[in-house]
């Protein structure tokens, strides 16, 4: 197995499509870029163009070359994986760049999910964020109640971000081509969150066990919560919820006034 298969990595080489996604990006010369897998600069190298300053995360030293060739003042290229890197004290120490930061990359698979907890962790560092994404976790992330892909990355991201999801690619425009379509999805930071929660860790723990078994009603997922029975019945009660009730079947809102309650009980 190929080092680029083993971190896989696809490469997009086809220009009118890497312009569509820096014109979705919309670098400002006032705006810090930090991409994500920058392989070897096919999207670094244009972003630069009109971004004040990108930093290029790439954890293969074998493309890090092909990063630095091109001799762009504003490109700082970090060898580093982005699962470890801290995001912060990049950050902090582009002052002048400070709450105008975007984050964009073409996301190896095997990560995404990991990464965007990541980013859901540091939201409030990012104006925007572009990704290329396995076609189904791009679903995820914009799905509605009712869907089969509604789930607590669906309700956590679209509490902080408006999510579109922009347009889907065949596996044949990658080299080498994936096994799945993958979909660019824009995330536009709101200037406040959809509702105001508590305790955010909390209910991201409250929303896994309310999903944690989508077969199940969400009655008996939140079985294994903190929160006893007796309150759980008296709480569905006050919101008209059914006790045949799924999870998927509950909107932002309605997650965000039940967690609230039961947890001022």
């Amino acid at each position: 197995m190929s080092k680029t298969k083993a971190l896989g990595q696809h490469f997009l080489n086809d220009r009118s499509i890497l312009r569509k996604i820096v014109d979705i990006t919309a670098p400002r010369k006032d705006e810090l870029v930090i991409e994500i897998g920058a392989g070897k600069g096919a999207l670094t190298f244009p972003l630069a163009d009109r971004a004040g300053r990108v930093i290029a995360i790439e954890k293969d030293k074998d493309l890090v070359p092909f990063l630095r060739e091109g001799n762009k003042e504003n490109i700082v290229v970090l060898e580093q994986d982005v699962l470890r890197v801290d995001f912060r004290n990049i950050v902090a120490g582009e002052t002048a760049f400070l709450g105008k930061v975007k984050l964009a990359g073409n996301l190896p698979y095997s990560i995404s999910s990991p990464l965007l907890f990541k980013v859901l962790k540091d939201k409030d560092l990012f104006t925007a964020c572009v990704f290329l994404l396995q076609k189904e976790v791009a679903e995820r992330l914009g799905a509605q109640p009712g869907s089969k892909d509604y789930a607590p990355l669906s309700i956590l991201f679209q509490l902080h971000f408006e999510v579109r999801l922009r347009f889907t690619l065949a596996p044949g425009a990658f080299s080498p081509p994936p096994k799945v379509r993958s979909t660019l999805v824009s995330l536009e930071k709101r200037p406040q969150p959809l509702f105001e929660i508590s305790d955010e860790d909390r209910f991201r723990r409250f929303l896994r066990t309310a999903f944690a078994q989508r077969r199940k009603t969400l009655l008996n997922n939140l079985k294994s919560s903190p929160f006893s029975i007796g309150l759980l019945r008296e709480s569905f009660l006050r919101f008209s919820l059914k006790d045949t009730v799924r999870a998927e079947q509950l909107s932002i809102g309605q997650f965000v006034a039940l967690f609230e309650t039961l947890r001022r009980a």
